[in-house]
């Protein structure tokens, strides 16, 4: 093997934009190739050419520092932390943002203690509604009664991020909710475009930037800017403008000036990274879900340099080969893995809105960070205008583990390639000959369950395929780990080995690869977190949780490995278990209630789970129906079997009722979104109840938002308990204007 030493270097050109050539890397021949952003892919490439150009596809120095930030805080507030909605209609009286205390200090001290590094807050979500003092618009917290209207959520998180040592971005929605619906709106009120000055200039309030920028713009376009340019030099630094793709409603053919967002961001904050865009692409999902290979070099049919419009990358496959052939150009696009704390993107409450756990968080970190993306995650301020404690006790919780994970490197004394043991990402080995592999040896054996590796992305691009994590055990090579493609950032998860000596063995190579950092470490084991299930006949089974998004090769996370020895303790009366609770063995039957249940291990108590089961449903019937497909009965509504759901066709108006079998007194509905496809989601609807079957009252209307993003089982409970035998859904709107509808699990409480 011949091993190399080269000082990474970010040339001037790197901080350029567009296909500028950063560099070039050479093989084992001597033979060089320039390393860029984005290459063109000419129609005489073959498949190896192409193959090699995508092995020197890098990022530019912004998406670099970007990566290196890793863990960062998103922040949805605004009018619907108040009404208690996830998406406004943008004509909420601005005086319903009754924020009445503001502590962005505690914010950022709970995501400093996470480990997080950026904080990117929604100054505009799609309802218009802005949170700092704009010049631009009345639609805002100006107009509300917090700080006499003189309140500025954006300055308050500027100063408390710098205070923390902290990066700050926005979110700054296109759509507009406001401007759309408002008699004198800008969005879509077919003004020509027009040669226009930024920032239009307010009399009594200049800028202290005097730059200016001439665009060719109509009135929708202006106002953005100019809202841009008050972000970008009064608040900054910037460091990720977000820009959202979603859009509930628009008007009057609106386009958006890209080009002309894109000159000003990059002139006023040249160190941003653009979300949304060529910089910095959406996962897919707003569920935690990670690909099992999330390649950052992925192909386009256009220039995305010069593109306009960026549609949602949702395909589990992005950057394989057979992709990669598909492209006229290749270009690095790295992943953010976007969820919330909460259910829900915005604050409801601290009673049913339920608040994911620190092993659930914890999991989705190492997933993302370690499976080459950024991990954004949500927290939602409260009423009170700080983090609710259960937030922050995930927070803190966390960041403890990962601090006690990772800060400690069990690889710091070993024997090796000292460019990937130095822990400086400036320094890399380059494997140009077989075998492709990197033996490790400790002076004395450790204890290992995670295992980090990192390519030197920043000159040498992604390049490794297949990987595989060997240790010498009893005299033998055994393999405890392997991967796909490694890029920023992979980290390998599996049950713990005891060994002095490890190898990592690259199996399948685009080009020849540049390794840059690889570090050992244990997880100090606790419980598994433990889920239930209730059947038909009301039995219920408590079993540990089998994360649906998780790396199963080789069975890390699965307790019967990992957490050997644990007891689970339940109860069905809403009180906290404890290892005094009854111990779960067998299914047992439970009727309506709450359950919580809690594995133990060495002393260690985990996450506690919580479940609401409504009535037993075994002696339901199905009352009538709007109508069911094929393959879909109405009957799969009610089976307890949430992979099985009632999809109705696509005409009339939708509704199913069921006859519980006797009168219950009914305090609430639990909706169960099927997750086979996006259609049929129940975005709206009216719980009716009879006790003849014949004559309805209305209990109540729910609104379930973001359905298709995060598909997840919704809560609502009655504004007052009725007593009935008979209940019905009367579906009102299907999320993104479907006619269909489905229901994988309807429960009644």
């Amino acid at each position: 093997m011949k091993k190399r030493t080269t000082m990474l270097l970010l040339a001037t050109a790197a901080l350029t934009h567009g296909i500028s050539c950063y560099g070039s890397t050479a093989d084992s021949s001597g033979i060089t190739m320039p390393v860029r952003n984005t290459i063109k892919i000419e129609a005489s490439d073959s498949k190896e050419t192409i193959i090699e150009k995508a092995s020197h596809v890098v990022p530019t120095a912004n998406q670099l520092s970007a990566l290196h930030n890793e863990f960062i805080a998103f922040i949805h507030f605004g009018p619907n932390t108040f009404t208690r909605m996830e998406w406004g209609n943008g004509m909420e009286d601005p005086k319903v943002f009754d924020l009445k205390e503001l502590d962005t200090d505690q914010w950022c001290e709970a995501i400093k203690a996470a480990g997080m590094k950026m904080v990117i807050l929604t100054v505009k979500h799609h309802d218009g509604f802005v949170l700092w003092q704009s010049r631009y618009t009345t639609h805002g917290i100006m107009s509300s009664n917090f700080r006499n209207g003189k309140g500025d959520v954006l300055k308050d998180l500027s100063e408390s991020c710098r205070k923390y040592g902290l990066k700050l971005g926005v979110y700054l929605s296109p759509a507009d909710l406001f401007q759309i619906e408002h008699p004198q709106g800008l969005y879509g009120n077919l003004s020509k475009y027009t040669k226009r000055t930024i920032p239009r200039q307010v009399e009594g309030r200049p800028f202290s930037n005097k730059t200016t920028f001439q665009f060719e713009v109509d009135d929708y376009n202006e106002y953005f800017l100019n809202q841009l340019f008050e972000i970008l030099t009064e608040y900054g630094p910037i460091h990720e403008v977000w820009f959202d793709g979603a859009h509930p409603k628009t008007k009057g053919g609106q386009t958006y000036n890209y080009p002309a967002w894109k000159e000003l961001i990059h002139k006023l904050a040249p160190q941003a990274v653009i979300f949304g865009r060529e910089d910095v692409r959406w996962c897919g999902n707003e569920s935690g879900n990670t690909r099992k290979t999330e390649w950052n070099v992925i192909p386009y049919q256009d220039n995305p340099n010069t593109m306009t419009q960026f549609s949602d990358l949702t395909d589990r496959d992005l950057g394989s080969r057979e992709q990669l052939y598909k492209g006229k150009y290749l270009h690095y696009q790295q992943a953010e893995t976007n969820t919330s704390i909460r259910e829900g993107w915005f604050y409801r409450d601290d009673t049913h809105q339920r608040v994911r756990s620190t092993d659930d968080v914890f999991d989705i970190y190492e997933r993302a960070v370690g499976g080459n993306s950024t991990f954004l995650l949500n927290i939602p301020p409260n009423r009170e205008g700080k983090f609710s404690a259960a937030d922050t006790k995930v927070l803190n919780e966390t960041g403890q583990r990962i601090r006690d994970t990772y800060n400690l490197n069990l690889l710091t004394n070993a024997g090796g390639p000292q460019q990937v043991l130095d822990n400086n990402p400036n320094t890399y080995l380059l494997l140009d000959k077989d075998p492709r592999e990197i033996v490790l040896t400790t002076p004395t054996p450790i204890t290992i369950n995670r295992f980090l590796i990192q390519e030197a992305v920043a000159t040498h691009g992604e390049r490794v395929e297949q990987h595989t994590l060997e240790a010498y055990i009893d005299g033998a090579w055994k393999e405890i780990a392997h991967g796909t493609n490694i890029g920023y950032k992979r980290i390998l998860r599996f049950p713990q080995v005891t060994t002095n000596k490890l190898r990592v063995r690259f199996t399948q190579v685009r080009f020849t690869p540049a390794i840059s950092n690889i570090s050992a470490h244990y997880y100090d084991t606790r419980p598994p977190q433990v889920t239930s299930h209730r059947d038909y006949q009301g039995m219920v089974t408590i079993q540990p949780v089998q994360h649906e998004f998780n790396w199963n090769a080789h069975g890390e996370n699965i307790a019967s490995n990992l957490n050997a020895g644990y007891k689970i303790y339940y109860t069905t009366d809403g009180t906290e278990p404890t290892d005094k609770s009854a111990q779960y063995q067998d299914p047992f039957k439970m009727d309506a209630g709450q359950l919580k249940a809690v594995a133990i291990l060495n002393n260690l108590t985990g996450t506690v789970h919580t479940e609401r089961y409504g009535f037993i449903k075994k002696e339901w019937k199905l009352l009538q129906a709007s109508n069911e497909n094929e393959k879909h009965a109405a009957v799969l509504a009610f089976d307890e079997k949430p992979e099985t759901y009632w999809s109705a066709k696509a005409s009339g108006k939708h509704y199913l009722a069921v006859d519980l079998s006797r009168t219950q007194t009914i305090t609430g509905i639990a909706y169960t979104p099927q997750k086979e496809n996006t259609e049929g989601m129940i975005s709206k609807g009216v719980v009716q109840v009879s006790n003849d079957g014949k004559t309805w009252k209305e209990a109540g209307r729910f609104t379930f938002g973001n359905l298709i993003n995060d598909p997840t089982k919704r809560y609502y409970y009655l504004p007052a308990s009725v007593k009935a035998r008979y209940l019905r859904i009367d579906v009102s709107e299907i999320a993104a204007g479907k006619n269909e509808a489905s229901i994988a699990e309807l429960d009644i409480f």
